[in-house]
C-alpha cells in the first residue's frame, strides 16, 4: 500500500474501533448499572439500544453528507458528538439522561463505518475491497475484545464513570487524527445538490436488488451485534454453572469471541477475494458463511457438547461475514452512490440491532428471574425465534434473480 492508503486506513480504522467499543461497553457496565441504579433487563436493553437507534437514524443524512462533503470532514466533525455523548452518559444519574447520552453516541459514530468504506472505495481497487474492508472490521473488532477481559480489569481498578471520561478524550483524539491525517476526498463526479442526493438514496431504497442483499445479511448481523454488545453476557451468566470464577469465565469468552471476530474478518475477507478469482462469487461465499453462523447459533442455544471456546470462536469468526455484503454492493452500485449505499445498508443493520436488543430484553422478561438469572428455556426460546427468522430471510437471499443495481440507478 502507498503511504496515503496506509494513513487513510489507520485513521478510519481507529474511528471504527471507537465505534465498536461504544457498541459493547455496556456489556461490562451492566452489572454496575443494575446494582447502583437498579436497572432491569428491559431497562438495560432499552438503554443499550439507544446507541443503535441514534446510529440508524443518522444513516440516511450521513450517507448524503459523506457523498457530498467527503469522509474526512464528515467523520471527524460528527465524531465529536460521540465524545459529548459519552460524557453525558458517564455524568448522568437517571435513565432518561443516560439514554440521551447513548443516543448522542450513536449519532456521533454513525459515520465511522460508512466513512471508512467510502474512503476505501475511493482509494483502493474494487478487487481489494473485501480484504481491506475486512481489515477495517478487524481493527474495529479489537473494541469487541476490549469490552471483555480488559474492561473487566479496568473496572476492578476504577469506576465506570471515570472510564466514560477517558472514552470521551479518546474519541476527541481520534476525530482530530482523522481531520489532520486523512487525505482530502477524491471524487471524479461533480457533486449534485443535497436534494438530488436524497433522490439517489430513494433509488437505493426502492431497489429490489438492494433488499435481496440486505434482508438476510442485515438480520444476520443484527443478531450478532445485538447479542455481542449486551445479551451474550446475560446468556453466559445465566447458563454457566455459578462458581466464584464465573464472571472471569464470561469475560474471557467475550474476549475470545472478539478475537475470533478479528481473525474471521481478515481470513474470510482474504478467502473471499481468493475464491472470487476462481469463479466463486462473494455473494455466494457470503451467503454460505452466514448460514454457517446460523448453524453455530443453534448449536450454542441447544448446548451441543463442544468446547465453549470453540463454539464462541466460531460464533465470533462467522458473525462478521455478513460484512462482505458491503463489497457485493460495491459491484452493483456506481461509485458516486457508495456512501449512500453503505450508510443505507448500515441503517438496515442497526435498525435490526435496535429492535432486537429491545425485543430480547422484553422476551426474557416474560420469565421470572431467580436471583437475577433467567431460566435456560427463556434464552432457548429467544434463540429459536432468531434462528427461524434468519432461515426465512436466507430463502430469498439464495433465490435467483439479483438484478444489477447499477443499471437501475446509474
Amino acid at each position: 500500500m502507498t503511504s496515503t492508503r496506509v494513513r487513510l486506513f489507520a485513521v478510519f480504522a481507529a474511528g471504527y474501533f471507537v465505534s465498536f467499543l461504544f457498541r459493547g461497553v455496556n456489556l461490562g457496565f451492566a452489572p454496575f448499572l443494575t446494582r447502583e441504579l437498579g436497572f432491569s433487563a428491559s431497562d438495560l436493553g432499552t438503554l443499550t439500544s439507544m446507541y443503535f437507534l441514534g446510529f440508524a437514524g443518522a444513516q440516511i443524512p450521513a450517507g448524503v453528507l459523506l457523498d457530498h462533503y467527503g469522509p474526512r470532514r464528515v467523520t471527524a466533525c460528527v465524531m465529536l458528538l460521540a465524545a459529548v455523548g459519552i460524557f453525558v452518559f458517564g455524568s448522568a444519574s437517571t435513565l432518561p439522561m443516560m439514554m440521551a447520552g447513548r443516543l448522542l453516541i450513536g449519532v456521533g459514530v454513525s459515520v465511522c463505518l460508512g466513512g471508512a468504506f467510502k474512503a476505501t472505495a475511493q482509494y483502493f481497487p474494487v478487487t481489494q475491497l473485501t480484504l481491506v474492508n475486512g481489515l477495517v472490521m478487524a481493527v474495529g473488532g479489537l473494541g469487541g475484545v476490549a469490552v471483555g477481559t480488559p474492561l473487566t480489569w479496568l473496572l476492578s481498578m476504577t469506576d465506570w464513570r471515570s472510564i466514560c471520561t477517558a472514552l470521551a478524550i479518546l474519541t476527541a483524539i481520534v476525530a482530530a487524527s482523522i481531520w489532520l491525517f486523512a487525505p482530502v476526498a477524491r471524487d471524479a463526479h461533480k457533486q449534485p445538490s443535497v436534494l438530488e442526493q436524497f433522490k439517489g438514496t430513494w433509488h437505493i431504497l426502492s431497489s429490489r436488488g438492494f433488499w435481496k442483499l440486505a434482508a438476510f445479511s442485515g438480520l444476520n448481523q443484527g443478531v450478532f451485534y445485538a447479542m455481542q454488545s449486551l445479551w451474550v453476557g446475560a446468556f453466559l451468566h445465566d447458563v454457566l454453572p455459578q462458581t466464584p470464577d464465573t464472571s472471569a469465565r464470561v469475560a474471557t469468552l467475550v474476549s475470545v469471541l472478539g478475537a475470533a471476530f478479528i481473525v474471521g474478518n481478515i481470513a474470510f475477507g482474504a478467502l473471499a477475494r481468493s475464491l472470487e478469482k476462481r469463479g466463486i462469487s462473494v455473494y455466494l461465499f457470503s451467503g454460505i458463511t452466514m448460514m454457517l453462523f446460523v448453524a453455530v447459533q443453534a448449536a450454542i442455544a441447544w448446548g451441543v457438547p463442544l468446547p465453549e471456546a470453540l463454539l464462541w470462536s466460531a460464533y465470533g469468526a462467522l458473525g462478521g461475514t455478513g460484512i462482505l455484503t458491503y463489497a457485493v454492493l460495491a459491484h452493483y452500485f456506481p461509485v458516486h452512490l457508495i456512501g449512500r449505499v453503505n450508510t443505507t445498508f448500515t441503517l438496515v443493520i442497526f435498525l435490526a440491532i435496535f429492535l432486537l436488543q429491545i425485543g430480547i430484553g422484553r422476551a426474557l422478561g416474560h420469565w421470572p428471574a431467580v436471583d437475577g438469572h433467567y431460566p435456560l428455556v427463556a434464552h432457548r426460546s429467544v434463540w429459536l425465534v432468531l434462528v427461524v427468522a434468519q432461515l426465512v430471510a436466507a430463502v430469498w437471499y439464495f433465490m435467483p434473480g439479483l438484478r444489477h443495481a447499477r443499471k437501475a440507478v446509474d
